[in-house]
């Protein structure tokens, strides 16, 4: 290695911690030995060491292995290239994943939930023991000011915020036993993203991509789209926290040019391939003189990426090339609903194009998206007519294509909100016990599973935590959520940590 002229001029091998360094020459270099200090040891992957070791052969017999489902592609290597697709542990129900992200916290008394003692009690004391709430504004009894349906064969009671999903009740399988472990948003959407309520952690999209990699070659495996309102957290919910870089979710805007800088300026072609060409050419230096180590590929696999979605990008967003009647069918004709209209579509054009998890946000309608502290009726009323249509319209969409059987969807917030009034017309923070859905990839429609209190506060029967959640989605999408492992720090990581059970009575 060069000393870039800090030291004498010997090409020297490091043997040593950086604690007791010491700057030995290679046998070509004719010089003699140096303490110089300042080398560092370059770190050198499991790969690396089988390319570089005993004349290459541990790499000859690694690319053998590679070949064969019963070893290393069982199980993705943390050498293996970037978003190659790796076999799942088992046979694969979903090969997508589209996370509908209520942010704020929708409450589930007024959705999926539905609690006739609370008309029966309103404006009464909550006759429960309650627990501290994020304000600690405990009012009366507040019952839902909208009413439920039964719908479909199933005859799943749904409340008029949902009229649309309503009539998809069949495809649905609604869990009314979800908890969270935190009660203030930033932790909580850290939580339901990675399993953790600490920032840094890999989010869930992220290990859905380290585990299986991506089936699109010109668009990003984990695809965020951004349809107005960022979550409390930041773009770390979307995190690949110690994951190589290349599991990033990638945020794609609602408005505008979805990603910066995606189309050349007119007559710089000629300078950016100059450009491509020369990043290329020091790519190849870098890998043949420090080897083919993860975070090396995957800065290369990311630049290569991005060109190759300049030509991706556009046409993906491009929906006026769908029907009107499809864009109807979401909505799109609607400016009430256009907005969530769109990227539901887009969602369902980018599992079509083999990207493995998208993930939708919350569009901004003025109110704090779903954290109805006050004015419950306009701002609940509002949210749901915005992606009450729209999810609906991707529901039988993908079910047209035959798309819905191998496509997951989650419908979910990070926690629930009280049965008690906070003032007189708003809802404080519940993680006792709330509500989501699934649909589809493997999931047993027009099924309820688990049970809050008569109130609808705390979860009382098959009580579920964001693990279980996590460990049914991997199981989907074919992954055994205790051998989805990355060693990190001296450990090993997974998404659901040492906890987590599938939920296996919602599957069909």
């Amino acid at each position: 290695m060069s000393n870039g002229g800090q030291c004498p001029p010997y090409d020297c091998l490091v043997i040593a911690p950086l604690e007791a360094v010491v700057a030995v020459p290679l046998l070509f270099s004719g010089g003699r030995g140096v303490h110089c200090g300042r080398y560092q040891p370059l770190p050198i992957s499991r790969r690396d060491l089988l390319s570089q070791a005993a004349l290459g052969f541990g790499g000859v017999a690694l690319a053998s292995l590679w070949g064969d489902e019963a070893y290393g592609r069982v199980i993705r290597s943390d050498d293996a290239p970037p978003l190659t697709p790796v076999a799942s542990h088992f046979p694969a129900r979903a090969k997508s994943v589209i996370f509908l992200y209520m942010d704020g916290g929708v409450s589930q008394v007024d959705s999926f939930d539905p609690k006739p003692l609370l008309e029966k009690e309103h404006g009464q004391k909550i006759k429960l023991p309650v627990q501290p709430t994020q304000f600690d504004s405990v009012g009366a009894v507040l019952k839902s000011p909208w009413k439920f349906q039964r719908y479909g064969e199933s005859g799943l009671p749904i409340s008029d915020l949902f009229p649309h999903i309503g009539s998809h009740a069949d495809d649905l399988a609604v869990i009314r036993s979800m908890t969270s472990d935190f009660s203030e948003h930033t932790n909580a959407n850290y939580f339901f993203h990675s399993g953790i309520g600490i920032q840094g952690r890999p989010s869930m999209g992220a290990w859905f991509t380290y585990g299986l990699g991506s089936e699109s070659q010109n668009l990003p495996g984990f695809v965020v789209l951004n349809s107005g309102m960022i979550p409390p957290g930041g773009v770390d919910c979307f995190t690949s926290g110690f994951l190589p870089a290349s599991y990033q979710g990638s945020l794609f805007r609602g408005e505008g040019e979805p990603i910066s800088d995606l189309k050349t300026p007119a007559g710089e072609e000629r300078v950016r391939d100059r450009k491509l060409r020369l990043l290329a050419r020091l790519d190849e230096q870098v890998l043949s003189r420090y080897g083919q180590g993860g975070a090396v590929e995957s800065a290369i696999a990311n630049y290569e990426l991005a060109f190759r979605m300049q030509t991706a990008v556009p046409d993906l967003v491009d929906v006026s090339t769908e029907s009107q009647a499809t864009q109807a069918l979401y909505g799109i004709d609607d400016p009430a609903t256009a907005v969530y209209g769109r990227q539901c579509l887009i969602a369902r054009r980018l599992v079509e194009r083999g990207v493995r998890f998208v993930q939708l946000l919350c569009q901004n309608l003025g109110h704090d998206r779903w954290d109805q502290h006050g004015n419950l009726l306009k701002g609940h009323g509002d949210n749901a007519r915005a992606v009450d249509k729209p999810i609906a319209g991707l529901l039988a969409d993908l079910k047209s294509r035959g798309l819905l059987e191998e496509t997951l969807i989650v419908w979910s917030g990070e926690f629930g909100r009280t049965p008690m009034a906070q003032g007189s017309d708003g809802r404080d923070h519940n993680p006792f016990g709330f509500s989501l859905w699934m649909a589809g990839g493997g999931v047993k429609g027009g099924t309820t599973y688990g049970a809050t209190d008569e109130y609808g506060y705390y979860a009382v029967e098959n009580k579920l935590t964001v693990h279980d959640l996590h460990a049914t989605m991997l199981h989907l999408a074919g992954m055994d959520h205790t051998k989805l492992t990355y060693r990190f720090g001296g450990r090993d990581f997974r998404l659901t940590d040492v906890y987590g059970e599938v939920i296996e009575p919602i599957l069909a």
